[in-house]
């Protein structure tokens, strides 16, 4: 039986946390769409126009590891504000989270135009501080070379375009429950996550 957990909300607000604890919990399959929008920026940096990366990404083109720069989390935002980037990329989204089995997925628009029908909605953020100094930690931890300052300029580039642009801006479903994870720890906002997923199945 399809069962759908849409979560949303702005880069490092704890979001792909939230969602990779609760498909683990549940048995549920997890997809990061942010990757899919990394992996087309990505292939954007080497050349390919976005809209012909979109329509031909393949399951292959999401690796983790190589799609987590700031160059590539950068290109991710600038590609996501072209409309048909976002088309090409809808029925894959869509095909994923009604799979048997449950799915969890994780975004910016998965509540608002993904699965405006998911069982479960939740709007995950935290202040722009707190997610550039997460961020910031993580790319040190990675050996990336950057600073706080950078990282918070960067974090709230990525807001203003997210939020901004005409095409499925970032906003919060009218019936998804926010969590502010900016002062909660990660067992806490998984906990508050599952108290809604328990809720309503």
């Amino acid at each position: 039986m399809a069962f759908t957990i849409a979560i949303d909300g702005p880069a490092a607000s704890g979001k792909g946390t939230i969602a990779r604890a609760l498909a683990a919990r549940y048995g549920f399959a997890h997809l990061d769409t942010g990757l899919l929008y990394r992996a087309v920026g990505r292939r954007m940096l080497d050349g390919t126009d976005p809209q012909q990366a979109a329509e031909t990404l393949d399951l292959a083109d999401l690796d983790e590891d190589s799609l987590r720069t700031a160059e590539v989390a950068q290109a991710a935002s600038k590609v996501a504000a072209i409309p048909e980037v976002r088309q090409a990329l809808l029925d894959f989204q869509r095909a994923f989270a009604r799979r048997a089995g449950g799915a969890v997925l994780d975004g910016r628009d998965i509540g608002t135009v993904i699965c405006p029908e998911a069982e479960v909605k939740l709007f995950v953020i935290a202040s722009p501080e707190v997610r550039a100094r997460r961020r910031f930690e993580e790319l040190a931890e990675n050996g990336f070379e950057t600073s706080y300052d950078a990282v918070l300029a960067d974090v709230e580039a990525r807001d203003a375009r997210d939020m901004g642009r005409a095409d499925a801006p970032l906003k919060q479903a009218e019936d998804a429950v926010r969590i502010d994870t900016s002062e909660m720890s990660v067992a806490a906002a998984v906990a508050r996550a599952g108290e809604i997923v328990d809720a309503r199945r």
